[in-house]
């Protein structure tokens, strides 16, 4: 995913320097070329041999190391650089950056950097929350530094409070989102619905579907690295959803229309994967069971059709694509959908194919426009993801 991507790792003076090792580790399995900086007071919670054994590149510390390849150390790295995460960052470095200073092998580097960087604040909670720390962060912040909230909880000193490094995939998911994949989607605002939704009968029982969200949660992930602006919205689900989209949970059927409607209308693409339950209950809850014997009998009614609305309410330039699963004639009835909800894109798949359908970790789908139908074969979700939208921006 990562290759022939350069990343700089900075280090301080932090007890969660020990994480960037794993870090580092998780960057060289994705083919990353990473080069790790360090300060002097970095050195003093982890050597620099481990960076340098995880890595293959040399730990730099020292601005005037004369055992090293580059003539100019800090430009020849900086130019080399995709993006520069400096975590953890301490309060001295942090101050460092945001007045200018630059006096060691790590500040010099940043400095001469034109790549995206992003900082991950560690130290103790009143440290954090000091007024002129702050104000540094906030000032990195207006010449387009990201900066990456900090955890709460128990810190090195035993002291509770926000002032933690999150834990490596998060520091991981900033970089991929950065550098992972080209930015094709930038200015684009994408909807994705995801997961099931559930009608409640009585207190206790609910009429809902298989879904487990993986699929949508998938495509909202792809869009993100891909530069857009992705709103998620989202029903029962059995997987954590990705980071950095606008998430809306929902409930019912109802629930998943209002929310969907509400905003369809600012959305450049809409992608609804969420299995929406065909049927609610349709008398109020005191009267959905009626005794009969040993048997109940409950009422139903068909739920709002989402995405047929959808199409018939579509504003001009965007894209409307909708899912269907089916069990026989997939691409017959798929195409009927196509036509009938007025949608753009139908992607069809079949619950009889052995990797496909609800809680697998692969897919098996048709793409179908109304000029072309594209096969194709099974995947990992995360690739169907991409591929749906290359599709769509073609």
């Amino acid at each position: 995913m990562l290759k022939n991507k350069t990343v700089l790792l900075g280090v301080t003076g932090s007890i969660a320097a020990y994480k960037i090792a794993n870090l580092a580790r998780m960057l060289k399995k994705l083919h990353c070329n990473v080069h790790v900086l360090m300060t002097q007071n970095a050195t003093q919670f982890i050597n620099p041999v481990t960076f340098e054994t995880l890595t293959g590149n040399k730990c730099l510390i020292d601005t005037f190391d004369r055992n090293f390849q580059y003539s100019v150390e800090h430009v020849a790295l900086a130019k080399q650089a995709d993006v520069v995460m400096i975590a953890p960052a301490s309060a001295n470095v942090i101050g460092k950056i945001a007045n200018g200073i630059a006096d060691d092998m790590l500040t010099t580097t940043v400095m001469a950097c034109p790549c995206k960087k992003i900082i991950s604040p560690a130290m103790n909670h009143n440290m954090y929350h000091n007024p002129i720390v702050q104000d540094n962060l906030a000032k990195l912040e207006r010449f387009g530094y990201e900066i990456i909230k900090p955890d709460q909880g128990m810190l090195a000193n035993g002291d509770m409070g926000d002032g933690r490094m999150p834990e490596e995939s998060v520091l991981l998911e900033y970089i991929l989102k950065e550098i992972a994949f080209a930015k094709d989607l930038t200015g684009k605002k994408i909807l994705v619905t995801a997961g099931a939704t559930q009608e409640s009968i009585d207190p206790v029982r609910f009429i809902t579907n298989h879904s487990t969200g993986k699929m949508g949660f998938a495509i909202a992930k792809a869009a993100i690295y891909r530069g857009a602006d992705v709103t998620l919205i989202a029903g029962h689900t059995e997987v954590k959803p990705p980071m950095f989209v606008h998430l809306i949970h929902v409930k019912s059927a109802q629930d998943m229309f209002e929310a969907v409607t509400a905003i369809s209308n600012q959305q450049d693409i809409i992608i609804m994967t969420a299995a929406v339950a065909d049927f609610t209950p349709a008398e109020p809850a005191e009267q959905k069971i009626k005794k009969s014997g040993d048997h109940s009998e409950i009422r139903l009614k068909r739920t709002q059709d989402i995405l047929k609305y959808l199409g018939e309410h579509k504003p001009d330039q965007q894209f409307l694509c909708g899912f269907s699963m089916e069990t026989e004639n997939m691409l017959e009835n798929s195409r009927k959908k196509l036509q009938s909800k007025h949608c753009d894109m139908i992607c069809a798949n079949s619950l009889t194919q052995e990797g496909a359908g609800f809680g697998t970790d692969t897919n098996i789908l048709t793409i179908i426009t109304m000029q072309s139908e594209i096969a194709l074969p099974m995947l990992s979700k995360e690739e169907i993801a991409h591929k749906i939208l290359d599709q769509i921006m073609q």
